[in-house]
């Protein structure tokens, strides 16, 4: 031991930065000897590479070769990890029987922890072994998703403040794109970087139409504007053959209602979207080739417009419409009218400023929402498109009372329903019928959760529940639609609406309504009510890919998911994994 503490600081430094040593073994060697415990200081390389080993995404939070205290830093880190697990487990307890959570992840705040800890713990959650922990992973990716969209919102007001010939669309259209998926990877440097690369490939066609074009001459991120109406036609011809002849970008005309046309790292990544997305890219990639297009808020075609005229100028006859969607095709202002098929004020023809860009875009994906299947996806896009818009324009009574109506229809943030309900009445008193009827129902809302009602246990020991075959976890096939799907609830008998039983024919079965009707979760993300006829057991189970079923199952062993503790409440002589072979295959 002597001789080994006698070894130059350096070199056990080196010995104790092997891979094999966990901080267990650091803080046990640290506390031998006060010659290794001085090698073990906080602020030595021992306890950074401890910590960088652990956590290796948080490196990108430190200056390289940053001194800094790295024990404490590692028993932060620490000590969040902890109450983080606590809190999920403890939200995943509380907030079962709610089919969307509201405010209840605002206590992952409260712990104070530094934002970048809370979600490195976050993503080691999620990215645990596949099968296992899905409570777990569900919840933590719901308070990652609650996370990162404040964040993201705080960055769009942030945006807004700037000076409206600051703001780039670009940069708005992000900010929109990361609201609506705060778990995907984007960000503006990166969808900056696959601009540039655009730019490159139209740099590199008209080096060859024109080697001494002033465009080729300017670096990356100058702002300039050629003057020279040739030289700016160049440009556009150019961005045209890169854009649509060899990229293949195109309007999506055979999905034009999907969201993720409204998404710029989807238009990017698929090659396709809808006329304003298609504009704010085409926008973009002229201006970084000097020729200012200016943005124009046409009826249910979002164009751009380009002046040929030295000067500014109000006539609408002086500019060419560029139509984005339509693989640039310039248009005169008649052709305008042409195109949606109707005459329009020469009002429709202006210049609009990034913040009504903003509004266009989170308009279409707030419609997307609401002519949606009323599923949790359509609900979360119109509230994510909501929460954007009244962030851009906060005193939209239209806006405002649906945000209402879509909290209190979800039973979520009452209090909050109220406070909207207030600013409502306040902005416009008309309003008062259908504000107080609303703040009737939500104060009973309130009253209702301060008194919960015990859910339902079901035992199938119980007489009435006799005819049960199958088992809650179980992997289903359905005979007639031939979906997968695992059943998380069951009914003894049908409990849906008589209007539901005759839309779905339920009479036209053998057993009609009077039979077991399973709840399951399909493979393509709904959740149905299936007839225990027109079930069996899949003959090679599999996981289902449903978003929900972290919410009913804690994990998926061999052949069937296992159901968490909260489902084990309402199904204590359910469980797949405790009945017999002859039950599982559907044996009375």
């Amino acid at each position: 031991m002597k001789q080994f503490t006698n070894l130059p600081a350096e070199l056990l430094e080196y010995i104790l930065c092997f891979p094999v040593l966990k901080h267990v073994d650091i803080c046990n060697v640290s506390c031998s000897c006060k010659r290794l415990h001085d090698v073990c200081h906080g602020r030595g390389k021992v306890w950074g590479h401890q910590y960088k080993l652990r956590w290796p995404r948080l490196q990108k939070h430190y200056r390289q070769n940053e001194c800094c205290d790295w024990l404490k830093e590692y028993r932060t880190r620490h000590t969040v990890g902890v109450q983080i697990r606590r809190t999920v487990v403890s939200i995943s307890q509380r907030f079962f029987t709610e089919v969307v959570l509201g405010d209840s992840f605002a206590e992952i705040e409260s712990l104070g922890a530094p934002e970048h800890f809370c979600e490195d713990e976050l993503l080691s959650i999620l990215n645990s072994d596949r099968r296992k922990s899905l409570t777990l992973k569900y919840y933590a990716k719901k308070i990652l998703y609650f996370l990162r969209q404040k964040n993201i919102l705080r960055s769009l007001k942030m945006f807004l403040e700037q000076p409206s010939e600051q703001q780039s669309a670009l940069e708005g259209a992000v900010l929109v794109d990361q609201y609506c998926n705060p778990l995907a990877d984007v960000s503006y440097d990166g969808i900056s970087s696959q601009l540039e690369e655009i730019t490159d490939k139209i740099n590199k066609m008209l080096r060859i139409k024109n080697p001494s074009h002033p465009s080729l001459r300017v670096t990356q991120g100058d702002c300039f504007a050629v003057d020279d109406f040739d030289l700016q036609r160049q440009v556009v011809v150019t961005l045209n053959a890169v854009l649509y002849e060899q990229l293949q970008y195109k309007g999506n005309e055979c999905d034009y209602y999907n969201p993720l046309n409204s998404y710029i790292h989807q238009v990017l990544l698929r090659r396709t979207g809808i006329p304003i997305s298609l504009s704010v890219l085409y926008m973009t990639l002229a201006r970084k080739l000097g020729v200012q297009l200016e943005p124009v808020n046409f009826p249910n075609h979002f164009l751009l417009r380009w002046c040929q005229q030295q000067r500014g100028s109000g006539d609408i006859y002086d500019f060419v419409y560029i139509d984005a969607f339509g693989k640039g095709k310039q248009l005169t202002a008649k052709e305008c009218e042409y195109l949606i098929g109707h005459q329009v004020t020469a009002d429709y023809y202006n210049a609009i400023s990034t913040t009504e860009v903003l509004l266009r875009m989170v308009g279409n994906l707030l419609n997307i929402g609401k002519r949606g299947e009323g599923n949790e996806k359509s609900y979360q896009l119109l509230r994510d498109s909501l929460d954007l818009y009244l962030t851009i324009n906060p005193d939209n009574v239209q806006y405002l009372l649906l945000q209402a109506r879509l909290y209190f229809h979800l039973g979520i943030w009452p209090e909050k329903v109220l406070d909207i309900l207030q600013h409502i009445q306040a902005l416009d008193p008309s309003q008062h019928g259908a504000v107080g009827y609303l703040v009737q129902h939500t104060l009973e809302h309130i009253q209702h959760k301060k008194h919960p009602v015990e859910p339902e246990v079901k035992r199938r020991s119980a007489p009435e529940h006799l005819e049960l075959q199958y088992s809650v976890g179980l992997i289903m096939k359905h005979k007639r639609s031939g979906y997968n799907c695992a059943i998380y609830g069951w009914d003894p008998k049908c409990t849906m609406s008589q209007e539901w039983i005759t839309t779905m024919r339920v009479h036209q079965l053998s057993s009609g309504a009077n039979q077991p009707f399973y709840n399951v979760l399909v493979q393509d993300g709904t959740c149905r009510y299936a007839a225990q006829e027109n079930l069996e057991p899949h003959s090679a189970p599999l996981e289902i890919a449903h978003p929900e079923v972290g919410r009913y199952f804690s994990e998926f062993h061999d052949s069937h998911y296992v159901a968490n503790e909260e489902l084990q409440t309402r199904y204590p002589e359910d469980m797949a994994e405790t009945l017999g072979t002859s039950e599982r295959i559907g044996c009375v």
